[in-house]
């Protein structure tokens, strides 16, 4: 069965919570330059979403859950290795309007490639 539009919108919830809410301030002041904190963040963010994800779609789907879940958590990493540098530096020219823009480009990303995993792995 297709995923729904309400699970679309609760996993996007769960990726709110995983992103921002549980980011500590040194993840996202450090995920630009120490490898450690990006680790950090991206294990925090995949797990959240395991557990999010798991609730969601229910467990019976183990191994497209394990597969969304991993995609997503190896994805968000690659992103937020690219877009934490580029913010990083933005932000420091102070450069804020950029910097936002960046942000912006960031969750897009993130969000579609939820979106887009969801149809490909759950359909």
């Amino acid at each position: 069965m297709a995923p729904s539009q309400w699970q679309l919108v609760a996993l996007l919830f769960v990726h709110w919570v995983a992103d921002f809410v549980l980011q500590s301030h040194w993840m996202s002041v450090n995920k630009s330059k120490r490898v450690d904190a990006l680790l950090l963040h991206a294990a925090t963010y995949t797990g959240v979403l395991m557990i999010g994800a798991g609730l969601i779609f229910g467990v019976r789907q183990v191994g497209s859950l394990v597969l969304f879940v991993g995609t997503n958590g190896f994805l968000h990493l690659a992103t937020d290795f690219v877009t934490s540098r580029i913010t990083s530096r933005l932000w420091q020219q102070k450069r804020e309007h950029d910097f936002f823009v960046v942000v912006g480009l960031d969750q897009l990303i993130h969000q579609a490639t939820l979106a887009i995993t969801l149809w490909f792995i759950f359909r």
